[in-house]
């Protein structure tokens, strides 16, 4: 064996013609040269793949000629509205990096995420232009603002505000050359987008993502759900949750249609499905609870069967039952920030079908099997890495590993290496291989509550109510909810000789916090704790589920 060389390794160079950077951005580029006239994105009006791509092409034009390109970072505040979907597109084809603001923010969290992400243009909803105009007063950068001005806005249940930005966003696209020349990246390893996740700290981890993991998330999640030129995607997902899940690509890929929608409002998403024959959507299992308990007036018969795609925790069997009988088929999928959105799905087995209902929420509450493009989903010990036995009882860590988890976290090294240590992505979830392969997740990180399809750290939450004046110790954990699915619950001791109503304690948090981290209950009394100290969360989330 002395000299011999891999004959497959020899003059078989890559280069031009062989080897082309993977970027979500090229499947817009095919969409408008097959389909052209096909509809592209529907909101109010119709546009085609030929419009859409020139819209985008504009924008990335528009950005460059303003000196925005690589290395800068795009910020947007906006409800689901073809602009921010339009951004998905045009801010990396200008190279830069696309930042979803999640509207829900409050100005503090808004203003923070601004200065980290050093955004050097910011695009914003004029409904939301009063909280992006407290956040922009409280940073020193001045970046470039535009406005959208939605003319769906008050249709769809919104308010326009007065404008605070230097020009609109369609006077901003007329700056833009239709036919700009926009290239894929040199390195498909270079930022995509920053979303930002609370994790268990205060302030947020901003996550990055790169061109290979959106591209291939986003053919991983069109194959799973099944879309085709023939698929209408109702936009119930927000596209600041992990760029829409990348569906914001994936419905692109597979050439189908955009349907956008500035609220989930249960009368408008049953009016927009029957318009426009919407065959996939995703969403919280908020969602399918809103749609499963809509009143009778605001429904309408499915044109079709509907596809809705959910998270989190699996809905309950009474939602999964009455969504089924309307014409929806429900599938559970499982994943995170850091890992582009959806990373497992719970696959369906044809042996199944014969289940009742309970036992098919059985089966559907499960995290399931990794994602056609994540290399591993697995379940290990923290400590040795060894994965556990799959006999559905053992917990262990939920880990991931492949090219649709992260780059990293944004100037925050330490927190990427604790996150990757071992070459696994540490999910901080808890959960056990059932035999058949399937997993489950049996807890979340303790320090989060998913509330709505948002993720409230309680340890922020903790931090306020210790600064209330009459506090003495406060733990906040997760109370089961029908609508929200979690909501935050505070156990409150409160300082020898005090009083307070919990209405006061809440009127405190509203002060300091977005209105979905506001703690929902109030309990008060000593709090339980191990012989060292420390505070015994288990028992008080059993506690608040038992309220």
């Amino acid at each position: 064996m002395d000299g011999h060389q891999n004959i497959f390794e020899m003059s078989l160079d890559r280069g031009a013609a062989n080897h082309v950077a993977l970027s979500p951005i090229s499947f817009l580029k095919r969409a408008a040269a097959v389909y052209p006239e096909k509809a592209a994105v529907v909101h109010g009006r119709s546009y085609s793949y030929r419009e859409f791509a020139a819209r985008c092409r504009r924008l990335a034009s528009a950005l460059t000629r303003r000196g925005i390109g690589a290395g800068d970072c795009v910020a947007v505040l906006a409800p689901n509205v073809p602009a921010l979907l339009e951004a998905h597109y045009g801010v990396p084809m200008a190279g830069a990096i696309l930042n979803a603001l999640n509207v829900r923010l409050d100005p503090a969290a808004i203003a923070f995420i601004l200065e980290h992400g050093e955004a050097k243009a910011v695009i914003v909803d004029r409904e939301l232009a009063p909280v992006m105009s407290e956040a922009l007063s409280r940073i020193e950068r001045a970046p470039l603002v535009i406005d959208i001005d939605d003319p769906l806005t008050e249709a769809q249940g919104g308010q326009r505000a007065e404008r605070i930005g230097e020009l609109d966003y369609e006077a901003f696209l007329e700056e833009g050359d239709p036919e700009f020349d926009w290239a894929l990246p040199e390195d498909e390893w270079s930022g995509i987008a920053l979303n930002y996740t609370s994790g268990t700290t205060g302030n947020p981890k901003g996550v990055v993502y790169h061109h290979r993991g959106a591209y291939l998330n986003a053919v991983g999640n069109s194959i799973t759900l099944g879309l085709d030129r023939h698929g209408v995607y109702l936009w119930t997902l927000p596209m600041f949750h992990c760029n829409g899940w990348t569906f914001t690509w994936a419905v692109t890929a597979a050439c189908g249609t955009h349907v956008c929608l500035r609220r989930v409002e249960p009368a408008l998403v049953f009016e927009l499905i029957a318009q426009n024959s919407v065959t996939h959507m995703c969403g919280a299992p908020i969602v399918l609870n809103l749609l499963a308990h809509a009143p009778a007036e605001a429904k309408r018969p499915l044109p079709n069967e509907v596809l809705i795609a959910t998270g989190g925790a699996a809905p309950p069997s009474a939602v999964i039952e009455n969504m089924e009988a309307q014409g929806f088929k429900v599938l559970h999928m499982y994943g995170l920030t850091e890992s582009y959105g959806p990373a497992t799905v719970c696959a369906w087995q044809v042996a199944w079908d014969g289940l009742d209902v309970t036992a098919k929420v059985g089966k559907m509450a499960r995290q399931g099997v990794s994602l056609l493009t994540l290399e591993t989903a697995t379940v290990r010990d923290p400590e040795t890495l060894a994965e556990v036995p799959h006999d559905g009882e053992t917990l262990g860590e939920l880990m991931l590993r492949g090219n649709t988890v992260m780059k990293g976290y944004l100037k925050n090294p330490s927190a990427t290496e604790k996150a990757f240590a071992g070459g696994l992505f540490h999910t901080g979830d808890l959960g056990v291989i059932h035999p058949d392969g399937y997993i489950e997740v049996k807890d979340r990180s303790k320090d989060i509550i998913i509330s709505g399809g948002e993720n409230v750290s309680s340890l922020e939450v903790e931090e306020v109510l210790y600064r209330f004046p009459k506090v003495l110790e406060a733990a906040v954990v997760a109370k089961a909810d029908e609508k929200w699915g979690e909501t935050p619950c505070a156990f409150v001791t409160l300082k020898s000789g005090v009083s307070a109503t919990p209405e006061e304690i809440v009127a405190y948090c509203r002060e300091h916090l977005a209105g979905f981290k506001v703690p929902r209950t109030i309990v008060f009394g000593d709090l339980p704790k191990t012989s060292t100290g420390k505070i015994q969360k288990y028992t008080l989330r059993d506690r608040a589920n038992a309220l």
